[in-house]
C-alpha cells in the first residue's frame, strides 16, 4: 500500500511530506562605511543572517518613531501615526526604515508581516519561528530614499502581523520600527548641498488594498490588483515596485507539477511556473519573477535554525520599468495598472508601488509607445517522462518558459525628446525528479529564473545604457524513507541563491558598476517514530554568503555558518581588498 503523505502537514494544509512545521517540534564617497550588525554571537541560537545593513550617509539623522514595543497576538491590524521630521526638512541623503522584531519562546507558525504609511507598502517579510526553549530576535532595515516623497506629509499608518496566541500556539511577537532621515552635508559656503540630492521620484502612487494599506489576494491567473489613477501629465519616467509573496496552495509553488500527473506524483498542481504579469490599461506592461522565498517553518524549520532562507525576512520588490508608457500616463485621461500572477492556484498576496519622475521644467508633455512585444502571455513548455511500475513512480517532469521583448516609447519634454528603449530576456526552467515508491518519497526540484535587461535612454545630445541582470537558482532535494518497522526519516538539502549585476554606461564609458550574491545552504534530516512523531534531527547545518561590491569602491563580504542549529563561524571580507578576517 502507497505511503499517504498526507499524514503529514503543515498550517498550510498541503500534502506533501516535507512541509512539517514547528508545530511537530518542540555607496560613494558621500556615504560610511557600512553598519554590521553587532548581534552575532557565535555559539547562539538567536536568528543569524549575514545581510549587511543600508549604507549610511555620514550626517545625523532625525529618526522618527513608528511605533514602540507593539504586541502581536491577534489578526488585528495595528495603526500608528506619521509625522514628518521639522528638525530634517527634505531633500534627504538617505532614508531608512529600521525595524526590531521579537518572538517569544514556545510554539508559534511563521507570520507574514507588513508596514504601510498611509496606502504605500514600506516592508513585507516573514518572521522566524521560535523553539521551545529559544526566543528569537531579529533587525530588518530597508532603504526608502526613492520614496521620499512619500513622507512630507502626516498619514497614518499599519502594520499587518497576525499571529494566533492560545493554549497550543504559545509565543507574542513583538516590534519596534522607526524612520531615519539623513540630511544633506553642509556647504560652508552654501548650506545644505542640494545639488547632490539624490535623484527620488516626484510621486509615490500605491496599489494595495485600502486607503489605509493592505495586501490584495489574487488566487488564480484571472485574479488582478488593480487601480485606476489619473496621472500628473508631465510624467517624465516610471517604475513599479512588485512583491507577490506564495501563500496557502502556492507556498510550495516550485514543487509542484502539471495537474495530469499531480495525484500519481503525489503532489500540487498548475505546475512548478510562476510569473507576475504588468499591465496598463490592460495592454501588456512589463513582467515581474516570482522569487521562490521559504519561509521559516517551511519544508522543515531546524533548516532555518538559526539562519534564514534568502530574503524571508525582509522580502525585495523587483521593480518594472515603465518608462515607455510615460507619455501615454501624461495625457490627462485615467489609467488602469494591473498585476497578476500566471498560474496563480490560491495564490499570492500581493502589492505594488508606482514611483513617478516629473519633467519639472513643463505642466504637460506627450509621448507614446512605438513597440511592444510582451505579448499577451507566457508560453511554458511542458515535458514529462515518468515511468510508473505498479505505483512505483519515477523519472522526470519539466517546465520552460524563455520570453524575449522590446518596449520602446519617448515623451517630449522641457529639454527635447526623450526615447526610452527596454530590451528583457526571460529564461525559465523547473526540472523535477521523481523516486516513489512504497517506502520512499524522493524529490529533487532543480529551478532557475534568469532575466537580462538593456534599457536605452537617448536624446540628441545623450545616450545612456543601464544593463541588469538578475538570477534565482534554487536546488532542492527531499528524500523522505519507512523503514520496516513503520519509523522514517525525511532528509532535506537546499541550495537558495539570489544574483543581480549592473552596469551603467554613457557615451561607451561606465559611469557604475556593482555585483551583489546572497545564498544559503542548509540541511537536516528529522527522525519519525511510526506514528509519524518526530523524535528528534541529525546533521544539521546551515552556510549563508553574502557579497556586494561596485566601482564607488564599497565592498562587503560575509559568510556565516552554523551546525546543531548553533552559530558555529563569522568569516568577513573574503573577496574584498581588507584580509579575510576570521573569528
Amino acid at each position: 500500500m502507497k505511503l499517504h503523505f498526507s499524514a503529514v502537514l503543515n498550517s498550510r494544509s498541503l500534502a506533501k511530506p516535507f512541509l512539517i512545521t514547528a508545530l511537530m517540534l518542540g555607496a560613494s564617497s558621500l556615504f560610511a562605511q557600512t553598519i554590521i550588525s553587532p548581534g552575532l554571537q557565535i555559539g547562539s541560537a538567536n536568528t543569524a543572517v549575514a545581510d549587511p545593513t543600508v549604507p549610511r550617509p555620514a550626517t545625523t539623522p532625525c529618526v522618527v518613531q513608528l511605533f514602540q514595543n507593539l504586541q502581536f497576538a491577534d489578526f488585528s491590524p495595528k495603526l500608528f501615526s506619521f509625522t514628518p521630521t521639522a528638525a530634517c526638512p527634505g531633500p534627504w541623503a538617505k532614508v531608512v526604515l529600521e525595524a526590531d522584531f521579537s518572538i517569544q519562546a514556545g510554539r508559534q507558525f511563521d507570520r507574514t508581516a507588513n508596514i504601510w504609511i498611509g496606502a504605500t507598502n514600506i516592508y513585507f517579510g516573514t518572521t522566524a519561528e521560535p523553539s521551545a526553549n529559544v526566543a528569537r530576535s531579529w533587525h530588518i532595515e530597508r532603504d526608502l530614499t526613492d520614496y521620499s516623497a512619500l513622507f512630507k506629509t502626516s498619514q497614518n499608518g499599519r502594520i499587518d502581523l497576525g499571529n494566533l496566541v492560545n493554549s497550543t500556539f504559545t509565543s507574542s511577537l513583538f516590534g519596534n520600527a522607526d524612520i531615519a532621515f539623513y540630511p544633506l552635508p553642509n556647504d560652508e559656503d552654501r548650506g545644505r548641498d542640494h545639488a547632490n540630492a539624490p535623484v527620488t521620484a516626484d510621486v509615490v502612487l500605491p496599489l494595495s488594498g485600502s486607503d489605509n494599506g493592505g495586501t490584495v489576494f489574487l488566487s488564480s491567473t484571472a485574479s488582478t490588483l488593480a487601480k485606476t489613477f489619473t496621472f500628473p501629465t508631465n510624467v517624465e519616467r516610471a517604475f513599479l515596485d512588485v512583491v507577490a509573496q506564495s501563500q496557502a496552495s502556492d507556498e510550495f509553488w516550485y514543487s509542484c507539477v502539471p495537474d495530469d500527473v499531480a495525484a500519481e506524483l503525489q503532489d500540487c498542481g498548475s505546475t512548478g511556473f510562476r510569473e507576475t504579469e504588468v499591465t496598463i490599461d490592460g495592454q501588456a506592461a512589463g513582467v515581474a519573477p516570482v522569487y521562490p522565498w521559504v519561509y521559516t517553518g517551511g519544508i522543515d524549520p531546524l533548516l532555518w535554525r538559526p539562519i534564514p532562507g534568502v530574503q524571508t525576512l525582509n522580502f525585495v520588490p523587483y521593480r518594472v520599468d515603465l518608462t515607455p508608457f510615460a507619455g501615454i500616463l501624461s495625457n490627462g485621461q485615467p489609467h488602469q495598472v494591473s498585476l497578476n500572477v500566471f498560474n496563480a492556484a490560491n495564490g499570492f498576496s500581493t502589492t505594488a508601488t508606482l514611483l513617478l519622475y516629473l519633467d519639472h521644467g513643463s505642466t504637460q508633455v506627450t509621448g507614446a509607445v512605438t513597440k511592444n512585444t510582451i505579448g499577451s502571455g507566457p508560453s511554458p513548455s511542458i515535458t514529462e517522462n515518468l515511468t510508473n511500475t505498479n505505483g512505483d513512480v519515477t523519472g522526470n517532469v519539466t517546465i520552460t518558459s524563455s520570453r524575449s521583448f522590446d518596449v520602446d516609447g519617448f515623451v517630449r519634454t522641457s529639454h527635447g525628446k526623450v526615447f526610452t528603449a527596454v530590451h528583457q530576456n526571460i529564461d525559465f526552467r523547473n526540472s523535477q525528479d521523481f523516486n516513489i515508491t512504497n517506502s520512499v518519497f524522493g524529490q529533487i526540484v532543480t529551478q532557475n529564473t534568469s532575466i537580462s535587461s538593456v534599457t536605452e535612454t537617448r536624446n540628441r545630445e545623450h545616450s545612456q545604457t543601464d544593463f541588469q541582470k538578475f538570477e534565482w537558482p534554487f536546488v532542492l532535494n527531499f528524500n523522505f524513507v519507512v523503514n520496516p518497522d513503520g519509523t522514517g526519516s525525511q532528509a532535506t538539502t537546499i541550495q537558495q541563491t539570489f544574483n543581480s549585476s549592473e552596469l551603467l554606461r554613457e557615451h561607451g564609458h561606465t559611469l557604475f558598476f556593482s555585483t551583489l550574491s546572497n545564498s544559503v545552504s542548509p540541511a537536516d534530516t528529522l527522525l519519525f517514530d511510526s506514528n509519524f512523531n518526530i523524535t528528534g534531527g541529525v546533521n544539521q547545518s546551515n552556510t549563508q554568503k553574502f557579497f556586494s561590491t561596485d566601482s564607488t569602491g564599497a565592498c562587503f563580504s560575509r559568510k556565516i555558518a552554523a551546525e546543531g542549529g548553533v552559530l558555529t563561524s563569522i568569516t568577513d571580507g573574503v573577496g574584498c581588498e581588507d584580509e579575510g578576517k576570521h573569528r
